[in-house]
Parts: C-alpha cells; structure tokens; sequence
C-alpha cells in the first residue's frame, strides 16, 4: 500500500461504501470503494466464519484503478 500512498483508514474507508465489480470463480471479488474522491480497487474475499455476528473480510490487494484500462466509472474494462 506504500506504493499507492494508501493507509488503513484509506482502505476501511473504500469498503464502507463499496460494491462488487467482478467475481472469481475462487470466491475472491473485486469491490470498488472510495476514500474521499479517491477510487479505490480491491480484491476482498469472505472468511469462513460459522458466527453469524461476526464476519471476516481478508483483504487480498488494493490499487487505484488505471483509468486507461476502466471506464470513466472503473466497473468495467475498456475492451472487455
């Protein structure tokens, strides 16, 4: 995330309001959520959890989307 000059607070921030773009056949999705303006991918998988009240959410990578391989929305590829 150092990278991308991204945070915590940055990647909790994207999935409060975050909605699937894509699904993987493992189970992993890709979500794009916000922090502030910002968009923000990321590649999010359930955890396994048997209580109802407490999920787990792993977070597998998280990048800024390049706005020349997505649509100005960044849900779909360009050429897909």
């Amino acid at each position: 995330m150092l990278e991308w000059r991204l945070d915590v607070r940055d990647v909790v921030t994207a999935l409060r309001s975050c909605e699937t773009v894509e699904e993987y056949e493992d189970g992993a999705r890709l979500v794009l959520g916000r922090s502030g303006a910002r968009p923000l991918h990321l590649v999010v998988r359930d955890g396994d959890d048997d209580s109802k009240n407490d999920r787990t959410l792993f977070v597998i990578t998280v990048y800024e989307p390049d706005p020349l391989r997505w649509d100005p929305s960044f849900r779909r590829r360009i050429g897909a």
